[in-house]
């Protein structure tokens, strides 16, 4: 029994356990042989280890998992025994309230379904909601065949008016949730399941269906913006003083106890290396939850490009992602401080037993896998983000709700696509791992600087106003001349110039040429005027009717057809451009 216990605790100090814990080890493995009658551990059996944890005091069962993980290390038990979950709620659903045969069909579906577990469980539950629905408005239907468009379209209608809890014997774990409306993304997963039953129903020629569940089972057109995918990005101050905190985290930053809400670090105290590169592959690699819980050891590789030079190379890792949901297994670019970072935890990482990867069906090294246990789905949600926060100093929430491990995904998107040089859509595509640039588009949003240069550079403002050079004779002014009517104001047009005090207000401004106030640069006032020495000059800018916008962008055709118009208005000198001209416009008059 003591070489028994002394290679269990071995294996266990190599995963990262402490060393003083071989009496609760010995006396669960007493507890073992006694039930399995037999002091060999290779008799043991799965069952036998379960059913010995449930009956087990409190302060054993901890140990009786570890010994099932060595067990399961050894290849005596097919797998080691689940973690336990402390939570009194109940996780079953009955089939209470629903027909029989709506059952035997929702149960055959979910043997049928090549959807993952986890997915098609949830399926399963919204399924059997339904039956309960049925037996309250259509309790004669019980068969996939006897639902009709208009009994599609009532489920779809009657969705917006259900409340959180209806039909469900799951109450008790929704809490204060209980009689609030349904959001419209629970709405829009719930008719997907629908269209998905029907449509796998029809095309496993299980029944024959009198109507199209693709077109009637489906969001209506008016709420499809609003459950449509909507990346939140973290503000760049916000983001920039949370890579601060990453980049200089320190030991003393983990907590020693809890994190104010009565949880310990992950459950277990995590080494900081662990957790140093955990922070700067969620700030740096772009990564979904899954992705980064299910990185592999030896997944960077340093750039070794040949006609690269050294200092390029330090500073680009590749990054190799495990297949995910949307693509199969890829190779990405990331920063060096994150490849550095996963190096030390590499160095430094304790032996650990190679556990399945559910996608792939193999069993692989996890990077992030520390005394046997894998990283919680929730641990960069609940742990790792509210340490970062605490370290920069900002709050958890913002206005576009919580701080979640998938905003770092579409800010860092965002950024790559709005900086000085940006990714192309189709790098960015790949780089984050899509098959489609669809996807892509909804992570890619202009940060509001960039949309303002844009906006600034276009010039709406400046296409509807013109700068103009206006040149004031101050003699003229000082001479009191300007009492008898003397020009003292004179616009430079460029051609010429116009004497007329309110040329801002002339509608003729576009075609001076005949005009008594017009003075061309080539005549003998022009050139008298240009001479003076005490010409005060100004700019001005003259508001453009969208009419005069046209001629002046687009050119001849746009100024006749502004001519035209202006035949009959008079000039401020009084004759019309028609008695001046005789009804006819020139090109020349008007250049």
């Amino acid at each position: 029994m003591a070489d028994l216990v002394e290679r269990i605790e071995t294996t266990l100090v190599e995963w990262g356990y402490c060393q003083k814990e071989g009496r609760r080890i010995e006396t669960a493995m007493t507890g073992l042989m006694l039930l399995n009658a037999n002091p060999d551990p290779k008799a043991m059996t799965y069952p036998l280890v379960a059913s010995f944890r449930e009956i087990c005091p409190q302060d054993l069962k901890r140990y009786v998992m570890r010994i099932s993980k060595v067990l399961a290390e050894w290849g005596i038990l097919k797998e080691a025994l689940p973690p336990l979950v402390n939570d009194p709620r109940p996780k079953t659903t009955t089939v209470a309230g629903i027909a029989p045969e709506w059952v035997m069909w929702c149960q055959r579906w979910l043997r049928t379904s090549m959807l993952r577990p986890k997915v098609k469980q949830g399926y399963y539950y919204t399924l059997l909601q339904t039956g309960r629905w049925m037996q309250e408005f259509y309790p004669t239907v019980t068969h996939p065949s006897e639902w009709t468009r208009d009994m599609a379209m009532e489920f779809v209608i009657q969705l917006r008016q259900r409340r959180i809890g209806d039909y469900t014997t799951m109450n008790a774990r929704l809490g204060t949730l209980v009689g609030k409306p349904l959001q419209l993304a629970t709405q829009h997963s719930t008719i997907g399941v629908m269209r998905t039953f029907f449509r796998n129903c029809l095309e496993w020629e299980w029944a024959e269906l009198s109507f199209d569940p693709l077109r009637y089972f489906r969001t209506p057109a008016h709420e499809a913006f609003v459950k449509a995918p909507r990346p939140r990005l973290i503000a760049d101050d916000v983001w920039a003083k949370l890579l601060w905190a990453g980049l200089n985290l320190q030991p003393e930053d983990l907590p020693t106890h809890h994190l104010g809400n009565g949880h310990h670090y992950g459950q277990t105290q995590y080494p900081f290396e662990m957790v140093r590169a955990l922070a700067m592959i969620w700030l740096f690699g772009g990564l979904r939850n899954d992705e980064v819980r299910r990185l592999r050891v030896g997944c960077i590789r340093w750039n070794q490009a040949g006609d690269a030079s050294h200092a390029a190379v330090e500073r680009v890792c590749l990054l190799d992602v495990p297949v995910n949901k949307t693509s199969a297994a890829f190779t990405k670019p990331i920063s060096y401080l994150a490849g550095k970072a996963i190096e030390a935890w590499e160095t430094v990482r304790p032996k650990q037993p190679q556990q399945l990867d559910g996608k792939t069906q193999e069993h692989v090294a996890f990077l992030f896998l520390f005394r046997g246990k894998r990283l919680g789905t929730d641990h960069l949600n609940r742990y790792l983000i509210p340490l970062l926060c605490r370290k920069a100093n900002v709050p958890q929430q913002d206005l576009r709700g919580q701080i979640t491990s998938h905003r770092a995904r579409s800010t860092i998107a965002s950024q790559l696509a709005n900086a000085r040089e940006p990714m192309t859509l189709l790098e960015l595509m790949q780089w984050l791992g899509h098959t489609s640039t669809k996807s892509t588009q909804h992570y890619v949003k202009l940060s509001p600087s960039k949309l303002t240069q844009a906006y600034t550079e276009a010039g709406y403002f400046d296409q509807n106003l013109r700068t103009i050079r206006v040149l004031l004779d101050q003699e003229a002014i000082r001479s009191g001349a300007t009492v008898n009517g003397e020009a003292w104001k004179y616009y430079d047009l460029g051609h010429g110039y116009c004497s007329y005090d309110f040329f801002d207000q002339c509608p003729h401004r576009m075609a001076c040429a005949k005009c008594a106030f017009y003075i061309p640069k080539d005549s003998s006032a022009a050139q008298i005027l240009e001479a003076k020495t005490n010409l005060q000059q100004m700019l001005q800018h003259i508001p453009l009717t969208e009419v005069e916008t046209a001629a002046v962008v687009d050119g001849i055709q746009a100024l006749e057809t502004l001519q035209a118009r202006l035949l009959d208005t008079p000039t401020p000198a009084g004759p019309t451009p028609r008695e001046m001209t005789g009804g006819f416009i020139r090109l020349e008059d008007i250049q």
